[in-house]
């Protein structure tokens, strides 16, 4: 029997992409890079130390944190902001909505009782 998939929060979802300062290249972890034998999927922490930019040939500390892919402007900067939901998983966040709504539900009808 298989597994179920792990969830994932919506940051994990989408990976940043990175870009050369050099030439602009724009490292896609859901592409990989082909020429070097990087499979699709690979964040780019997880490439090897010897990656180097497939167009100019710069070294990754040249590489800056463009971010996810339709992710909004400031998306991974705002994570930790608020009550620490935005690094929820959709489970995580349906059992905190629909428990205070539950508990909400049950606190009314309690007014009952004190009548």
């Amino acid at each position: 029997m298989t597994e179920p998939a792990e969830e994932k929060t919506l940051a994990e979802a989408a990976p940043s992409r990175f870009e050369c300062r050099s030439c602009g290249y724009v490292y896609e972890p859901d592409k990989g890079d082909s020429g070097q034998n990087v499979p699709a999927g690979t964040k780019f922490e997880d490439l090897p130390e010897n990656w180097r930019c497939p167009v100019c040939g710069a070294r990754r500390n040249v590489f800056d944190d463009i971010g996810a892919i339709n992710a909004p402007s400031g998306f991974q900067e705002n994570l930790s902001y608020g009550f620490g939901v935005n690094r929820l998983t959709p489970k995580q966040k349906n059992i905190l909505i629909f428990g205070a709504l539950g508990l909400g539900f049950l606190m009314f009808i309690s007014l009952y009782g004190l009548g």
